[in-house]
């Protein structure tokens, strides 16, 4: 399965979730699937969508939060997986989309493929740990983990693929933090 079929299943499962999405093509996937106020998008800031989910997940307890993440943004910020166990948030989904590349910067081989993600997570904490390999097993892994008391985390393991004419999100920082802020409350 490629990445653009991940989120083809992955995307309208997203109901009125405060959603933080990883740069590259991770944000630019979901903008061009579904814009929504109540989406943050990175613009730039790699391996930081899952401090600011985090974040947004303890300031916001009754909400469920989703963090949409890429394996090269989680390897570059390994801590945060840490902290967000040790925090356990009852109401966080932590979705990584691992294609085992650096996509957005041209390919390059990330670490995913000797570190499995999963286990990472698995053994810092997080309450349930999942991994899809096939696009008709997301939407399952998906909704039992957005039933379930978290931290969750689901892998999603995709080849490289992403369609590199997809666009860009064309709101700018302000308006991206704007606008979520405003969605959340």
């Amino acid at each position: 399965m490629k990445g653009t079929e991940a989120f083809q299943e992955l995307i309208p499962l997203i109901e009125d979730e405060p959603v933080v999405h990883a740069n590259g093509f991770i944000c630019r996937e979901s903008f061009a699937l579904k814009d929504r106020e109540a989406n943050f998008y990175m613009i730039g800031s790699m391996g930081l969508a899952s401090s600011i989910g985090l974040g947004v997940a303890l300031c916001k307890p009754d909400k469920k939060v989703i963090i949409i993440d890429g394996d090269g943004n989680v390897l570059m910020a390994m801590g945060t997986l840490a902290m967000i166990a040790a925090e356990a948030p009852k109401n966080l989904i932590h979705v990584v989309i691992d294609n085992e590349v650096y996509e957005s910067t041209g390919s390059q081989r990330s670490l995913s493929n000797k570190v499995k993600l999963e286990e990472v997570a698995r053994s810092t904490g997080y309450k349930n740990v999942l991994r899809v390999e096939k696009k008709e097993e997301i939407k399952a892994a998906f909704l039992k983990l957005k039933d379930s008391e978290g931290p969750n985390f689901l892998l999603i393991k995709v080849e490289p693929g992403f369609d590199p004419a997809t666009g860009r999100v064309t709101h700018t920082p302000e308006e991206i933090t704007d606008r979520f802020m405003q969605a959340i409350g």
